[in-house]
């Protein structure tokens, strides 16, 4: 599964993981990423990537005004 959320677009970000000598090795950091399936206002279900971010600005805006961004983006759903 992809880590990119399909509502705000958050990916994994890197930087150091610091141990206690200090010593520097790199890691990254994955948003919190679920698959969700979603029911239109036309009785159609779609499925997103989204992260709990992307889920609380469903959950404040609706699912069909996140989709008309996304397709006035350019993603085809």
């Amino acid at each position: 599964m992809s880590n990119i959320c399909d509502v705000t677009g958050a990916k994994p970000s890197f930087g150091n993981a610091v141990s206690h000598s200090h010593r520097r090795t790199r890691r990254r950091w994955n948003p919190n990423i679920q698959r969700r399936r979603f029911r239109l206002a036309d009785g159609r279900t779609i499925r997103l990537n989204v992260s709990t971010t992307g889920l609380r600005i469903i959950d404040r805006d609706g699912i069909d005004a996140v989709v008309a961004r996304l397709r006035a983006r350019g993603v085809k759903i």
